[in-house]
């Protein structure tokens, strides 16, 4: 099967060029920012082997829908989406944390509270909670942010703030703002019967605003139940049906990796791969309600270049 993990494109007037986890975003006249979701998969903080055909293609086409549906919230980054797996947006000069929220104890949290943490981030959790359960009221766990083949670190807010990483009056304004984003989320994920059950957003600043950057809602930053199940699989303490990046880390664990030092990615046979594929083409349609089309990738680099260079033709 198909997949792009790798972009070496050279536009006019581009000043430089990022590789992200899973992005490759370019720089165009310090002002501009295109960005190319490939199909590279990262787990742990570790970008795995092999690429997922369509998963670029998914994760790009979700943020833009999410991008839109939010700017009422808080202005963001994106201009317009000229290619499936691309957008090209405004530079924002990023801020150093990223603002994860959690509606329901599970994932990393859950693994850390079965461990006897009752405090993540500063945040104080009840004891007596189970997998999966809805938190009384949403709570934000921020991270760092990590370089590539670092594991972001937990933080507080009050550290975020005593150490200078963001004012507190930017803080308080990111509180607020992941809150809605989430609330927003969360009801677009109630109408597609799913549930939100966290996620993570990034924000930058231009022009001494805050701008809203990078991906939103997608499976690579954010976790889904369906709601349908979720009473009657909580009530039995059985795993939820999920859509989210969740299986793959859970795969990856069960073959002993974890992304700490010595261990190795199992191996992603073709079968693992589609099985992987066919669940973002999942998570898509579920999501927004959309039929997925699959863009040919058939002279791919060539149709993505010419996109974008039209795309710039116009703001540059």
């Amino acid at each position: 099967m198909n997949a792009i993990t790798s972009t070496e494109f050279n536009f006019s007037k581009q000043t430089s060029k990022y590789i992200g986890k899973v992005r490759d975003v370019y720089t165009i006249d310090d002002n501009y920012m295109v960005m190319v979701a490939t199909d590279r998969i990262s787990a742990f903080d570790v970008v795995l082997p092999k690429g997922i055909p369509y998963k670029g293609q998914v994760l790009n086409q979700i943020a833009s829908y999410f991008l839109d549906l939010t700017s009422d919230i808080v202005k963001n980054w994106k201009i317009a989406s000229p290619d499936p797996m691309v957008t090209v947006g405004y530079k924002c000069q990023g801020l150093p944390v990223e603002m994860i929220v959690r509606g329901y104890l599970t994932g990393s949290a859950w693994r850390a509270y079965k461990s006897g943490v009752r405090e993540i981030c500063g945040v104080k959790i009840p004891d007596g909670m189970r997998e999966h359960q809805k938190f009384e009221h949403p709570i934000i766990t921020p991270t760092t942010k990590a370089e590539i083949g670092e594991h972001d670190q937990d933080i507080s807010r009050e550290e975020i703030i005593s150490r200078g990483l963001i004012s507190k009056e930017d803080y308080d304004k990111l509180e607020k703002i992941t809150l809605a984003l989430y609330q927003r989320g969360c009801e677009v994920a109630a109408k597609q019967g799913l549930i939100l059950v966290d996620t993570k957003y990034e924000f930058g600043k231009r022009d001494g605003e805050i701008y809203l950057i990078d991906e939103i809602h997608t499976p690579d930053s954010s976790r889904y139940f369906y709601a349908d199940s979720y009473e009657e699989l909580f009530a039995k303490g059985e795993q939820q049906r999920q859509l989210s990046k969740e299986f793959v880390r859970e795969w990856l664990m069960e073959n002993g990796f974890q992304g700490k030092a010595g261990q190795t990615v199992p191996e992603m046979t073709p079968e693992r791969v589609e099985i992987i594929s066919e669940r973002y083409i999942e998570l898509f349609e579920n999501i927004t309600g959309k039929k997925f089309v699959k863009e040919s990738y058939d002279d791919i680099y060539t149709r993505i270049e010419e996109n974008i260079k039209n795309m710039l033709s116009r703001l540059v």
